[in-house]
């Protein structure tokens, strides 16, 4: 069977390097975060966002249980805004859209219009040879909504700068998938 998650990690493997910096657009409880830190060690630098502050606190004792490097910088704010705190390139970045896993609050959801901005963002930080995920959730409307408006948005994309690829279960149209944005 076909794992996604590990099929993520192969992609954004192939892109971090040591010393570089990525930021986790959705961090929820902290595990694309750790991922990231371990990744780019003590010399790299990671951004994390999230509007909730029981995901700062989960992320935080997720890094301390990981023995992760003191090199995230975790951000109570909307990942629509990352432009205003990230300034460097990026090497990769990771977005997990829909809602906070195991808050028991399905109702509070990335939204199409803060979404695309963040998308936007990080594709204009991204270094030569980087990589964007964006795990994409269409078994709730919202969800939905994201993934056809990305699908959309992300086929425009000049294939000479950008290979844009999306990893689907075919045969289960409500499973996550996911799209990745990888700069030339």
């Amino acid at each position: 069977m076909t794992d996604l998650s590990a099929l993520e990690k192969q992609f954004l493997s192939a892109h971090i390097r040591p010393g570089g910096v990525c930021v986790d657009f959705t961090m929820g409880n902290g595990h694309d975060t750790a991922f990231l830190s371990k990744a780019v060690g003590k010399d790299g630098k990671v951004y994390a966002f999230d509007i909730q502050q029981k995901a700062i606190d989960s992320t935080r004792k997720t890094l301390e249980q990981e023995n992760c490097p003191d090199n995230c910088v975790l951000i109570l704010d909307s990942h629509s805004e990352a432009a205003e705190y990230v300034k460097e390139k990026i090497c990769a970045g990771v977005f997990n859209l829909g809602y906070l896993p195991g808050s028991g609050n399905k109702a509070l959801t990335t939204k199409r219009e803060t979404t695309l901005k963040a998308v936007k963002a990080a594709v204009a930080l991204m270094d030569d040879d980087a990589v964007i995920l964006i795990a994409v959730y269409p078994g709730h409307e919202e969800g939905k909504l994201e993934g056809e408006m990305l699908s959309d948005y992300l086929s425009g994309f000049d294939r000479k700068k950008y290979c844009v690829s999306r990893f689907t279960i075919v045969n289960s149209p409500t499973s996550p998938y996911f799209f990745a944005i990888e700069s030339r």
